[in-house]
């Protein structure tokens, strides 16, 4: 029997060059309820807010880490997003997330993310998510993976097969 053909490894779209367009375009961030700053972002920053609503919270009755990881992940994304190129894009390959205090429903949640270091592969970013009233509620670090629309996608060989006895 003929194997099936895998379909081709996922590559994200190529971001749109400045973060005005690219926040109208939505995403996740947007379908969890946050949004892009475009007044408090730039060349190498990007701030991301939104209201905690009670689809928000976990067991516990306090906003899920999830939702810290995604705010903060946007915001350092955007950051990144916002040095490349037109013929680049990225993706977020680790991100680490330090839970300070917890926020509860009403809330207002704001995330900045800044770019530290951008070579020519990778970016280094960190963020900080802040309540309303300027309490530092989480931090995190990242690596984003950096390529152009010239460079192929690279082939992994192929595993030997096994031999059944």
């Amino acid at each position: 029997m003929p194997r099936k053909a895998k379909p081709p490894e996922p590559r994200p779209t190529r971001p749109l060059p400045d973060l005005y367009r690219a926040a109208r375009r939505g995403g996740f961030h947007q379908a969890v309820g946050f949004r892009i700053v475009v007044s408090q972002s730039g060349r190498g920053f990007c701030t991301v807010a939104g209201r905690v609503e009670p689809r928000h919270l976990n067991i516990n009755g306090v906003v899920h880490g999830g939702v810290y990881a995604t705010i903060l992940d946007t915001a350092m994304g955007g950051s990144v997003v916002s040095l490349l190129t037109p013929d680049e894009t990225t993706a977020t390959t680790s991100l680490y997330v330090e839970f300070l205090r917890a926020a509860r429903a009403g809330e207002t949640l704001t995330a900045r993310g800044r770019v530290l270091r951008r070579g020519r592969h990778i970016a280094f970013a960190e963020g900080d998510l802040f309540a309303a009233d300027g309490r530092r509620l989480s931090q995190a670090r990242g690596t984003w993976y950096i390529w152009s629309s010239a460079e192929a996608p690279r082939s992994h060989p192929k595993p030997p097969r096994r031999r059944s006895s």
